[in-house]
């Protein structure tokens, strides 16, 4: 019998969501059929308060008629806070199938309103502990239950500072660095736990410790401190549920009382010392003796800024063991993770009272192999142990993050080998997104490349986006979210973590709708070209990936800001020529001595004008905004129209021969239709004339190779990705790179470092290509008109050289989306998934379309294809839901004489160069139409469409570029 099912619900993209104050979550589901091309035709959906009572469910949507799965808002009765509401759904199809009803999910909703909250501000009376004290407060409060059955148990809690619960001695939550970082003074995230496990009968004890984190603590280069307030601070609030139906309330109030804890010392940058010979055995139980502790007292903070948890939290998400001990020729013993990561190190050590292990964290060893901490700046990056002399110890820091993946150990007594690598272990910290995708190739150095963007990404998306976290920055810059939002995307599930860090900006950007350098602001900086344009590009990116159209409707205004903010800038109505801008930051063709590329920053500002107001007036058409969408799309074309008149000359070139200005000109679609042939092969010109490589920053690096690949030039941009001499994206692969750099060459060729100023062995911002990756070397990219992969698009591209086979898969919310290819002896093969509910069209170059099989079937017979006809030499095919197989001869794809052998004899000495040609493929040097004494430029004697084979292309290149080399 065939099958239809519904699966993997979630409500606002998490599953068992626990404590939302979100009035109408939006319930997503995936479909699983055993049946090609199934797409919904129906659903429906009913939510209960009682997980058996569906009988009187609280919402029934019926049977509604609709193919949508994804983020469908709950429509029922007002909801009630503090409370579970139980979910299901089940789905027909266009074959007339009924699913069962799928399995039964829930969410639970916190406070909706700040009058909720009962607990009290509390901090240590200033009279017993001093406020600017170092160590960390803990603070306790001992209570008796009502002595029946507890049915349920939570605590809502937050805090000015990062904190951590506990409950009769356990540890509440996996959570770390409560209650993340956001924009503190406008939004401040609490978080609900399910204590209900452990709750005692009689006597019961709350605890929490509270430490400086981003509210109090150093932020910044200029080594400030107290950004948000100058006091750490609680608010607790537990509520018991009695199967009787009675409730009781624990909650913050003047009755707590505080001491300060072993941790002595605790910072973001700096690390954290812990005195285990200071600890309060039993500190959070209700036996323990608190008669010495201090009173607390209120403290006025608001309420009003309060929101439930929006992000996924902050966990531990792998642990790592060291792969090797070093002893430095300094003398140094250093523990090699293997892996430059974010997070912390957990040790476990029996020592003797007293003993003190210090840790030490770096990214790099110097070219000499001794420790190097020159490029973390000021940042300490300590981390202090004092043990208390009993039995097998066990600690990892509380309250900070190290970025590093060497460790210096100081202190500790046993030097074997086997003891020091079983006593340490590395615990990966970051945002716990769903891995969503994945990229592979048969490049291995590529394969790596994938590996370090991915890692980059997991260490500086700790709870916001970040530059670096290892140096007294660790900020959540705009420019660099916004160039890698898209790859970042494919990557994991960014839904949460985006509208969490959106909402930020939107509270950070000021009235005149200027939007900061970083997000939460903490530097005071704002307003530059590609940098702000954060606003725009990253909510569409969301759109597009996820189909989150309430998170477009939300940012709306802030995104209209932002473009209006623009328009007010500048002498000229469509050209930003005012005010700072970092311009193409850390490109190579920069002056000496600045950071900035040689890209003129009005050409940067306008184009990026010109991007975010296309994409207001794409957004207004999505929300329905006619009268926007139509004003935003005449303001779109007079700059683009600016942008001809001032950047491209009469003759259709671009007037700033910089490889970004080529770059940003045809990827943001500034140039006339008649003048993009001519530019794009000047870009290309330019990367071959350079030996294939970059010269490219921030804004260029991106785009590089989507300018490439879209005008014709796939095989440069392979061959940009696979260099690996600097700069290039492999030389850091070659040189042992696990993350992506800060600077093309954080470690030169001789093996010394980029100075120390900014330096950053974990950047993610060039990682940027793995979107390209997906996107054009495997094909796999959602249809923006039907975004969230509704509609896929699967255009695989094997052109580019040397790769034999490439494929990304993509967990979308749909299910599963897979491409691939590979080439097999004569045979190019294309795998292609697509799930349920979902269609897809493929493009499958070369390829003759009674040629093509697919599962051994032509296409004319093949279950599963939609349609397909021959676009030249090519066959687009349309497919539904399923998994497939397409094979055909491999193509035979062959390069115009002229075109790129005029760019590769140009490399060398005309002579030189006509030897390897003749080498390798005799006559082909005449038939490009030379004389003896060298090229004649157009006036080729010999055909112009002569063509040589690709190996013997490849080989001519290679030998050539050595050469140049």
């Amino acid at each position: 019998m065939s099958s239809l099912c519904v699966y993997g619900l979630t409500a606002e993209y998490r599953t068992n969501l626990l404590g939302t104050d979100v009035t109408r979550p939006r319930i997503s589901w995936k479909l699983e059929s055993d049946r090609n091309a199934t797409l919904q035709e129906a659903y429906q959906i009913q939510v209960a308060a009682e997980a058996a009572d569906f009988i009187l469910p609280l919402w029934d949507s019926g049977r509604v008629l609709s193919a949508e799965s994804l983020l469908i808002p709950y429509e029922g009765s007002k909801l009630t806070p503090k409370t579970r509401y139980f979910y299901r759904v089940k789905a027909w199809d266009q074959f007339g199938r009924e699913s069962d009803w799928s399995e039964v999910e829930w969410w639970e909703t916190a406070f909706f309103q700040p009058q909720e909250w009962e607990a009290k501000w509390i901090t240590p009376d200033s009279e017993t502990i001093d406020p600017k004290a170092e160590p960390v407060y803990m603070l306790r409060h001992a209570f008796e239950t009502g002595g029946g059955a507890v049915q349920s148990a939570r605590i809502y809690a937050t805090a000015a500072g990062v904190y951590e619960l506990y409950l009769n001695g356990n540890k509440v939550g996996d959570e770390v660095l409560s209650p993340g970082w956001t924009s503190y003074n406008k939004r401040l995230q609490y978080q609900t736990y399910d204590v209900t496990s452990l709750v005692h009968e009689g006597g019961n004890a709350l605890g929490a410790m509270v430490a400086n984190g981003w509210y109090k603590g150093r932020l910044g280069w200029d080594n400030k401190s107290n950004h948000y307030g100058d006091r750490r601070a609680v608010l607790i609030q537990l509520h018991i549920r009695y199967k009787d139906g009675t409730e009781q309330l624990v909650a913050t109030d003047t009755d707590w009382k505080a001491a300060l804890g072993p941790i002595l010392f605790s910072e973001i940058y700096d690390g954290e010392t812990y005195d285990a010979l200071s600890e309060s055995q039993g500190w959070s139980e209700a036996a323990f003796d608190d008669h010495c502790w201090s009173p607390v007292t209120e403290i006025d903070l608001p309420l009003q800024n309060l929101v439930a948890q929006e992000n996924v939290p902050t966990r531990v998400t792998e642990i790592l063991k060291p792969t090797a001990v070093i002893h430095t020729p300094a003398g140094d013993t250093i523990l090699d993770m293997g892996q430059n990561m974010v997070g912390r190190i957990r040790m476990s050590v029996t020592v003797p009272a007293g003993t003190s292990i210090k840790l030490t964290h770096a990214e790099v060893l110097d070219k000499d192999g001794n420790f190097y901490m020159g490029n973390i700046r000021t940042a300490k990056q300590l981390v202090t142990y004092i043990a208390k002399g009993k039995g097998t110890e066990t600690y990892a820091p509380h309250f900070t993050f190290q970025g590093f993946r060497y460790v210096k150990v100081e202190g500790f007594p046993a030097q074997e080998k086997g003891l020091i690598l079983d006593a340490f272990s590395g615990e990966v910290l970051h945002s716990d997104m769903e891995q969503a995708g994945d990229f592979e190739c048969s490049d291995p150095m590529v394969n790596q490349l994938q590996r370090n963007i991915v890692w980059g990404q997991r260490g500086n998306f700790l709870d916001v986006p970040t530059d670096c976290p290892q140096r007294d920055e660790r900020l959540g810059w705009t420019g660099d979210a916004q160039v890698f939002a898209g790859t970042a995307l494919f990557n994991y599930n960014g839904g949460s973590f985006f509208t969490k860090w959106l909402r930020d900006l939107k509270a950070d950007q000021l009235e005149d709708g200027s939007v900061p350098f970083v997000v939460p602001n903490i530097i005071q900086g704002y307003s530059s070209a590609a940098w702000g344009d954060a606003a725009t590009v990253i909510p569409w990116a969301v759109y597009t990936s996820l189909g989150d159209k309430r998170l477009l409707a939300e940012q709306y205004d802030s995104m209209k800001g932002w473009v209006d903010y623009i328009r007010s800038q500048g002498e000229h109505e469509h050209i930003w020529n005012t005010g700072f801008h970092f311009g193409d930051w850390l490109a190579l063709d920069a002056k000496e001595g600045s950071y900035m590329g040689a890209t003129p920053n009005p050409m940067v500002t306008a184009a990026y004008f010109a991007l975010s107001t296309r994409i207001i007036r794409d957004t207004a058409k999505v929300l329905g905004l006619t009268e926007d969408a139509a004003y935003y799309g005449q303001l779109a074309e007079r700059i683009t129209a600016a942008f001809r008149d001032e950047f491209i000359t009469p003759n259709g070139r671009v007037a700033a021969q910089t490889q970004t200005a080529h770059i940003i000109a045809l990827v943001f679609e500034l140039v006339e239709p008649k003048d993009r042939a001519r530019i794009a092969s000047d870009l290309n010109e330019m990367i071959v004339d350079n030996g294939y490589h970059l010269s490219t920053g921030f804004v260029g690096t991106p785009y590089l190779c989507f300018a490439l690949s879209d005008n014709g030039y796939h095989e440069t941009a392979v061959k940009l990705l696979l260099q690996k001499k600097y700069p290039s994206w492999l030389y850091s692969v070659s040189k042992g790179a696990t993350t992506i750099w800060e600077h093309w060459d954080g470690i030169k060729p001789d093996g010394s470092f980029w100075s120390d100023d900014m330096n950053s062995f974990n950047h993610y911002a060039y990682g940027a290509v793995g979107e390209w990756m997906y996107r054009r070397i495997a094909g796999l990219a959602p249809e923006s008109d039907q975004p969230g992969y509704k509609r896929i698009v699967v255009e695989p591209d094997f052109t580019g050289g040397k790769l034999s086979y490439a494929r990304a898969s993509f967990k979308s919310m749909y299910g599963i989306v897979e491409s691939g290819w590979a080439f097999k002896e004569d045979l190019l093969e294309v795998n292609v998934t697509v799930p349920a509910n979902t269609t897809a069209s493929i493009l499958l170059r070369g390829a003759l379309a009674d040629k093509v099989q697919v599962g051994g079937a032509n296409l004319a017979i093949a279950d599963g294809i939609l349609s397909y006809e021959q676009e030249l030499d090519n066959v687009r095919v349309e497919i539904g839901s399923g998994c497939y197989s397409f094979t055909y001869a491999r193509p035979n794809f062959s390069y115009r004489t002229y075109d790129e052998g005029m760019r590769l004899v140009e490399l060398v000495q005309w002579e030189t160069a006509k030897q390897i040609l003749d080498r390798h493929a005799p006559g082909f040097a005449d038939n490009l139409g030379f004389m003896s004494n060298g090229p004649l430029g157009n006036a080729a004697n010999g055909p112009m469409g002569s063509v040589i084979s690709k190996e013997q292309y490849e080989a001519m290149l290679e030998e050539l570029l050595l050469i140049r080399e």
